[in-house]
């Protein structure tokens, strides 16, 4: 292992970091504590942590007070609890100067090797290190770190390219404070359309549809191979993917496991209701669903009713099913939803006394409730009359003073407090607006 070791500090130092994007995220190093870089594969987190190097090296760091390490190149395998140890003795062994320096150490997709947290730990006390962690699983958030990294960690999720960063990405030039003629509004309703279809996974961005298809539904695959099947040693992989196809195919509606426990009975599948509780749990701690719970005071409420399943990316929706083309306004819900979900808000859905539906209850940076509508043409008299009506109780249910209506391209005022906004300019909006 010391070769091998020696051989990816050697080619790490002498490879040049790629081009990229940079990416909206924000991370900052502070002393004895670890930054942990998470969000589903693919999404982008390796190349955000070149950014970050990338930044040390602008500021004049050597690149060779970097390590680092990607414990999915086959090389490193099997790689144990011990050979972590030899990490920095291989590294100092080659810099003995630098053991007097601060270096800084990323470690990517280190979950995948038991004791890593313990062996973060010790660093952070034993060396004058900044730590970067990444990895495919939301338990870095919680039960992983929970023993070893508890107040020592500062967590960023990358997600797929947002739509500002796809605009660009295509060379799209917005400005700190874009003005909006005739020209720029089509060229970004236009985009936006693609960006609907195509979604935000970096990689397949230039791809023709047929390949970016092939290539979305192999990170699916990867999803349920090793973010769930062997991590959770889950055997039942045709009920896992049932449910899969099934959140794809109606995303932004509610998912009731009682429902979808009779529905796979009536297939011929067997999977009892406690493991579809743990397949939703598992694909959500893999970032591929997002799950949202009932606006409620109550517990116990938010407990019983079901929650809403939303897709990571749109360009997965229309990858794994054709028939989610007809159904405009749920993709553009699902991308309202990720669009909050990356502005770190937690949306919950609302549901008045009289039963309508508000799409998301959310709190701004401000703290100030927001109630935010999605329909994808608002025109239809009875249309508007129905999400007009519904935003309008909700808002006095809860005393909220100001509501949005997300459309695909009406636009204009309400009174009462409530605002009809293109989905191409509330996603360049601040704030979640």
């Amino acid at each position: 292992m010391r070769e091998i070791l020696d051989l990816l500090i050697d080619d790490f130092h002498e490879r040049a970091l790629p081009e990229l994007l940079p990416r909206e995220r924000t991370m900052s190093w502070q002393v004895g504590k670890a930054n942990v870089v998470i969000g589903m594969r693919r999404s982008g987190k390796t190349w955000f942590c070149y950014q970050k190097m990338k930044d040390l090296i602008a500021k004049g760091l050597d690149k060779e007070r970097i390590l680092y390490f990607n414990f999915e190149d086959e090389r490193l395998l099997p790689f144990s609890t011990a050979d972590f140890q030899l990490i920095l003795e291989t590294y100092y062994r080659k810099y003995p100067a630098f053991k007097e320096k601060r270096c800084y150490l990323f470690l990517d997709e280190v979950q995948r090797i038991e004791g890593w947290d313990k062996y973060v730990r010790r660093l952070l006390d034993a060396e004058d290190l900044h730590i970067c962690i990444t990895g495919s699983s939301s338990k870095l958030l919680s039960t992983e770190i929970a023993t070893s990294l508890r107040g020592r960690s500062l967590t960023t999720e990358i997600f797929p390219f947002s739509f500002r960063e796809y605009a660009e990405y295509r060379d799209v030039q917005l400005g700190e404070a874009p003005k909006y003629g005739s020209k720029l509004r089509a060229v970004l309703q236009n985009h936006l359309g693609e960006y609907l279809r195509i979604g935000g996974f970096p990689e397949v961005q230039r791809y023709d549809d047929e390949l970016r298809r092939q290539v979305l539904m192999n990170y699916v695959d990867v999803v349920i191979l090793r973010d769930v099947v062997e991590r959770h040693r889950v055997s039942n992989v045709g009920a896992l993917r049932a449910l899969i196809k099934h959140v794809m195919s109606a995303p932004a509606t509610r998912f009731s496991v009682n429902k979808f426990y009779n529905t796979l009975r009536s297939q011929g599948l067997t999977c009892t209701k406690n493991d579809l509780y743990d397949f939703m749990d598992y694909l959500t701690d893999a970032f591929l669903i997002y799950k949202i719970p009932i606006y409620a005071r109550s517990e116990r409420v938010r407990r019983v009713n079901p929650q809403k399943a939303y897709a990571v990316d749109t360009g997965l929706l229309e990858a794994m099913s054709s028939s989610m083309t007809e159904d405009r306004g749920a993709i553009l819900e699902n991308l309202v939803y990720m669009h909050l979900r990356s502005q770190g808000a937690s949306p919950d859905y609302y549901v008045t006394k009289e039963g309508a539906e508000v799409d998301f209850a959310v709190m701004d940076v401000k703290k100030r409730r927001r109630l935010i509508q999605v329909c994808w043409d608002i025109n239809d008299v009875e249309t508007r009359r129905r999400e007009l009506s519904a935003l309008s109780m909700a808002m006095k249910e809860l005393d909220v003073k100001r509501g949005t209506i997300v459309t695909w391209l009406d636009e204009g005022e309400e009174g009462e407090g409530i605002e009809i906004v293109p989905a191409w300019k509330w996603l360049l909006q601040p704030e979640f607006n």
